[in-house]
């Protein structure tokens, strides 16, 4: 299990403290596999961390409160990972059908992908480090691929396949601020022990620390 450790004690900014008993650190109260923790200033900022296997979010920003609950918003905004068609390059001697590299060339395992052609059955599948390639009995040529990160949630728009491209593609992921939550205005209801945060993903229970 990864331990996610926060800053235990409280910043003091007296020009904008804020007075409020959601102020203190809580600790997330999942699974055993599961680390994470949310603070909650008093110079009106938040810290929250998340590592769930290979998932890792992070986020700061504002917060303020709403009667029994606490609103946050992430602050500066982030920009969201984006997949981008780049150019063709060899691994290990040829050029995979699909490749999936970050900006630097590195191969990116586990993508999802479907590829669809002119007729017949569609294929779906999932990347490794050196890509993915079709099979040698298989002469159809593909002419669009879908492709899908799963951990991230980080999808684009069909890659429409020219003659030009002669069937391959690579995809390049920018990650940008990739494993920063975008809280707006995400709320935390207050509850006896601490919190539950509630998002689109769904719900998270903190824990107030020295309340478990």
């Amino acid at each position: 299990m990864r331990t996610i450790l926060l800053a235990a004690a409280l910043v003091v900014c007296p020009a904008h403290a804020q007075d409020s008993s959601f102020v203190g650190e809580y600790s997330l109260a999942e699974g055993p596999d599961v680390g994470g923790g949310l603070l909650i200033r008093n110079d009106g900022r938040f810290q929250y961390m998340l590592a769930a296997g290979a998932l890792d979010e992070r986020a700061e920003g504002l917060w303020k409160a709403r009667g029994d609950m606490v609103c946050l918003t992430t602050d500066p905004k982030p920009v969201p990972p984006a997949m981008e068609k780049g150019p063709l390059i060899e691994v290990e001697g040829r050029v995979p059908t699909l490749l999936v590299t970050w900006p630097n060339g590195r191969g990116i395992p586990g993508v999802d992908f479907t590829i669809g052609f002119d007729g017949g059955d569609r294929l779906e599948g999932y990347t490794q480090v050196y890509g993915w390639t079709m099979p040698e009995e298989d002469k159809r040529t593909p002419r669009w691929i879908e492709v899908r990160e799963s951990i991230y949630d980080i999808t684009a728009p069909r890659f429409e396949l020219t003659e030009a491209n002669g069937g391959k593609l690579r995809v390049i992921i920018v990650p940008n601020d990739i494993g920063v939550v975008n809280f707006e205005g995400a709320c935390a209801e207050r509850t006896q022990r601490g919190l539950t945060l509630h998002r689109a993903e769904g719900e998270m229970r903190f824990v107030r620390l020295g309340e478990q």
